[in-house]
């Protein structure tokens, strides 16, 4: 997508990173910003995100985990000195020379970094380099849970672009930036969707989809969800039989259009929707016009939007349509359990028409049957103008981002980061470290559970070949054995 977007563009080259020579402290520095990561969730404001907690503790080494859990660990003096520490070591890993190579042979005026902050994400080497080489830098955040439910920022670009003014508080709160150096721009990748119009009727549209051209649909919009939650095909598939058991004729008769996501197609390969009505499972991933085309009037065209949790509901804010969702124990983890979601809950009055219960849903979503085809939702109009739109409707994010960034490239470059004059000490303690983790037993306790369960799966694995191949040696020796003694002819 991008290769084709730049080539119709001129003064924009595009170019992807060269694979780099490992440095003999990759490994090391990865495992410390994983343990520096799962610091995070151990805090108060993660005390209900299981899921996103889980998540971070399967990527974490095992003796931080053990630390955290000790009665010692659980305080908040042992937990901030821990990552002091941590945090220490990291900061004098010694850069990766590749890194600093690649920056310098561009010489770049500023260097805009996004998305960043994933567990343990090797762009923190990207920042670092052009901090310590004197370029500017900007942190450019990507999507509306890259603050909350990912790793910590550690060095301090020039600025930090966010949407409003909930992600300049997390940029403050969750990640210590001063809010000085935070810039609210509006949610500038969703500025296309403001300026797209339907290219065919509604009814040309359903048509098209596979449904009825006499009756409105409701769109299930399909998320990403947490690695490790259980398939969302099924739970759709119990949605639409609700839908279909209802004693309301418009919802047992309605259409219904389901957008999986495109991460997770699979999932619907073999599922049977046979017996539920006029339903659609369509849509691909909007990368190109056609496809946002598509996607652009499956979410206008819609009487209602429902589903879990996913960027889509920004969407279908923006093209005022109602959002609905369920709120159910089983989906915990990917709802409340994660601090973005609040947001659609609370942001300019809330953007989501929530139930918890069944019978609550199929309420709203009867009621959402009754609306005036096309009446653009007044949820969804006050959270755009609070959440994706700051500063009005009509005032578009992108160039508030140009004008952000040209004004960041304007002011005089930030002092170059340097090593604190402790650093040989710290990459002594390095070395050690790294000599350590070449005994077995120093590096089970640097592993991740992931990695420990993994290798222990090889190990039982090996172990069964191991043991197969003697019970087949040994069934030859019977063999022979009993084949010589039996008497000749």
């Amino acid at each position: 997508m991008v290769e084709r977007w730049v080539g119709g563009q001129s003064g924009i080259t595009f170019e992807r990173v060269p694979g780099l020579p490992p440095s003999p402290f990759d490994d090391l520095a990865t495992r410390l910003r994983l343990a520096v990561d799962y610091l995070r969730y151990v805090e108060p404001a993660y005390s209900r995100a299981f899921g996103l907690v889980q998540r971070a503790h399967k990527r974490t080494p095992r003796w931080i985990l053990s630390a955290t859990q000790a009665w010692w660990g659980r305080t908040w003096v042992a937990r901030r000195a821990m990552r002091a520490l941590l945090l220490a070591l990291e900061r004098v890993v010694p850069r990766n020379p590749g890194v600093d190579a690649f920056i310098t042979a561009r010489s770049p005026d500023l260097v805009l970094i996004t998305p960043l902050l994933a567990l343990g994400s090797a762009e923190m080497d990207y920042l670092d380099a052009a901090r310590a080489l004197g370029r500017p830098t900007i942190f450019c955040v990507w999507s509306w849970d890259n603050l909350s439910s990912k790793a910590r920022l550690r060095t301090l670009p020039e600025a930090v672009m966010v949407w409003n003014e909930t992600q300049k508080r997390e940029a403050v709160t969750l990640h210590a930036v001063p809010a000085r150096r935070v810039v609210v721009t509006g949610a500038q990748s969703f500025d296309q969707w403001f300026e797209w119009t339907a290219r065919r009727s509604q009814a040309e549209f359903r048509r098209h989809v596979g449904l009825p051209g006499d009756r409105p649909f409701l769109l299930w919009v399909c998320s990403a969800l947490l690695h490790g939650s259980a398939p969302e095909a099924p739970f759709v598939r119990q949605w639409l039989a609700r839908l279909r058991a209802s004693d309301d004729p418009a919802l047992r008769e309605v259409g219904v259009l389901i957008r999986p996501h495109p991460a997770r197609l699979q999932e619907w390969a073999d599922m049977d929707l046979d017996g539920l009505g006029p339903v659609s499972v369509w849509g691909t991933n909007p990368t190109d016009d056609a496809a946002r085309a598509d996607y652009f009037e499956s979410l206008a065209y819609a009487a209602a939007v429902a589903g879990l949790n996913t960027s889509a509901f920004l969407e279908a804010a923006i093209v005022g349509r109602p959002v609905h969702t369920v709120l159910l124990p089983e989906h915990f983890d990917n709802q409340e359990g994660t601090l973005h979601f609040e947001y659609l809950m609370n942001v300019g009055g809330g953007l989501l028409h929530v139930a918890r219960s069944w019978d609550k849903h199929l309420d709203d979503l009867r009621h959402a049957l009754t609306r005036p085809e096309g009446a653009p939702d007044e949820r969804s109009q006050r959270f755009v103008e609070a959440f994706i739109r700051p500063y009005g409707r009509a005032v578009n994010a992108t160039d508030r981002f140009v004008e952000a960034v040209e004004h960041v490239a304007a002011e005089p470059a930030g002092a170059p980061l340097t090593a604190p004059f402790w650093a040989p000490m710290g990459r002594a303690a390095l070395g050690g470290l790294r000599e350590l983790m070449k005994r077995q037993c120093f590096m089970d306790w640097w592993r991740s559970p992931r990695e420990y369960e993994k290798k222990v799966a090889i190990r039982r694995k090996r172990a069964a070949k191991d043991r197969a191949r003697e019970l087949a040696q040994l069934a030859q020796v019977r063999e022979s054995r009993a084949g010589g003694s039996r008497p000749k002819a």
